[in-house]
């Protein structure tokens, strides 16, 4: 493990290691080094067999995002994917029970940039997005590459992106620049030759990225020229070595099932958009008929948050909130994006560091409880629950290694309530001025960095601070 600056975070680690009896914690170059042991590292192996069960195949090899999507290909039935747009949606339609989502251009456009879908929205811009989507579920994900970005080179780049923002799928399209949504109007495509070379390219970054992200091959030319047109495209890009088929905008369940002739094997994907484009909303019993792999349904998610939203906006303009039915409460808005969760795993290190809660005042050691709550009151038979104040050790293999500057300082913090009673009582390195904080709000505005740096020749015993708080209750921090 490399060198770090010292954190409070670093110093309970370096505590609980050191104290279990597992690697030792020296000085170099002005700042600790963690030395691992044999121990540590069987502990660091432990935790990789445990994340590799949550995704792996029953044998210890663990799934990428290319193969779950493969398995899921391979797999009997149509399978439904809503397009998301960003994370929170994303985490929506994995909630909703969905095996995979897809990622929508035109969605990511309006919702990033509030923008059409016309070729505006940059390759960056869409990886991020994309990285934000993929990280944020656990679900295989599929990404809308629009037309690569560019030529074949751009193509090669923008798989190599998509490979590294943890896409399970790129869908590639022969769309000219600007590209825009195939069910708009004046779609153009690349020639023959260009959409074919655009897959190949592909294909040759993905073997030489060593991945298995799935290619999907679009084809606009149904629109822009013609059924026969489209039908032919579909043939060569899957000969170019495309894993999916897709034309977007057929005009017809006719059309839509000679598609689904063409190279049975290779698995079909169908676009039902809604609200009126130019393919027939069919049911997936219809499509699976057909022979259809995967259905996307690109702007549900967008198109009822647009409506939802303009409608709580009619409502407080009008000087009410939106009604209850329409919106999910304060606590299902937490549960669903983890507050609770979080709090859970909170627990796991909240005896590591004094903490404050907003209906406890000051929490401590156990030795030293300070409360706030009932002292108007007088009121003194409640106790708090205490949480433990660890002061971080520093164990040195070496005894040549010592700490220096501000890591050879230690303040001794002392509070006395206001009936005379001790609270707290408790030396801390003085590296860790930011943990101070966390146990002393009532420093939080004073800048003991700067009252420290005054005092860096004094050898210790003097008083930095002694004021009273605004519960009264005296606050002495000293320079040991």
């Amino acid at each position: 493990m490399n060198c770090c600056v010292p954190s409070a975070h670093s110093a309970v680690y370096l505590h609980h290691a050191s104290s279990s009896g597992s690697g030792r914690c020296k000085f170099g170059n002005g700042y600790p080094k963690w030395v691992l042991t044999k121990s540590d590292r069987h502990h660091l192996n432990c935790i990789w067999k445990v994340y590799a069960s949550r995704s792996s195949d029953g044998d210890g090899n663990v799934d990428s995002p290319g193969n779950s999507l493969r398995k899921l290909l391979e797999s009997p039935g149509i399978h439904l994917g809503p397009a998301c747009f960003d994370a929170l949606s994303a985490k929506l339609v994995e909630g909703a029970g969905f095996d995979f989502c897809f990622t929508t251009g035109f969605g990511i456009s309006a919702a990033r940039l509030g923008l059409p879908d016309t070729g505006l929205i940059s390759y960056g811009e869409v990886v991020d997005q994309g990285q934000k989507i993929t990280g944020s579920v656990s679900i295989p994900v599929i990404g809308d590459g629009d037309n690569g970005y560019g030529n074949p080179m751009n193509v090669k780049r923008a798989v190599r992106g998509y490979i590294n923002a943890g896409f399970a799928g790129i869908i590639l399209e022969d769309q000219v620049s600007p590209k825009a949504c195939g069910h708009t109007q004046g779609r153009k495509v690349v020639s023959r030759d260009e959409a074919v070379m655009k897959i190949k390219a592909a294909v040759d970054a993905r073997k030489e990225s060593g991945s298995d992200i799935v290619i999907v091959a679009r084809t606009d030319s149904r629109q822009a020229i013609s059924f026969e047109e489209s039908i032919w495209r579909a043939r060569s890009l899957a000969d170019a070595g495309a894993d999916v088929l897709f034309i977007d905008a057929l005009a017809s369940k006719e059309e839509m099932k000679k598609f689904c002739e063409v190279y049975p094997l290779v698995p079909k994907m169908a676009n039902m958009l809604e609200g009126g484009g130019k393919t027939p909303i069919l049911s997936p019993m219809e499509l699976a008929d057909f022979g259809y792999k995967l259905v996307a349904y690109p702007l549900s998610l967008l198109g009822v948050s647009i409506r939802a939203m303009q409608d709580a906006l009619v409502a407080i303009k009008g000087g009410r909130l939106p009604s209850p039915g329409s919106m999910l409460s304060f606590e299902e808005m937490k549960e669903l994006l983890g507050f609770n969760a979080y709090y859970e795993e909170e627990k796991r290190y909240a005896s590591k560091i004094s903490q404050l809660q907003p209906d406890q005042g000051y929490i401590s050691s156990s030795k030293y409880s300070y409360n706030t709550q009932n002292q108007d009151t007088g009121n003194q038979n409640e106790q708090d629950p205490a949480i433990e104040v660890v002061t971080p050790e520093i164990y040195y293999e070496d005894s040549s290694y010592r700490p220096f500057g501000i890591w050879n300082q230690r303040l001794r913090v002392k509070i006395t309530g206001r009936d005379g009673i001790e609270r707290l009582d408790v030396k801390i390195p003085a590296g860790f001025l930011d943990g101070i904080t966390n146990i002393v709000p009532a420093l939080g505005g004073i800048n003991l960095k700067e009252l420290l740096d005054d005092e860096r020749d004094e050898v210790g015993g003097k008083i930095l601070l002694d004021f009273n708080d605004s519960m009264g209750d005296r606050i002495q921090v000293f320079l040991e």
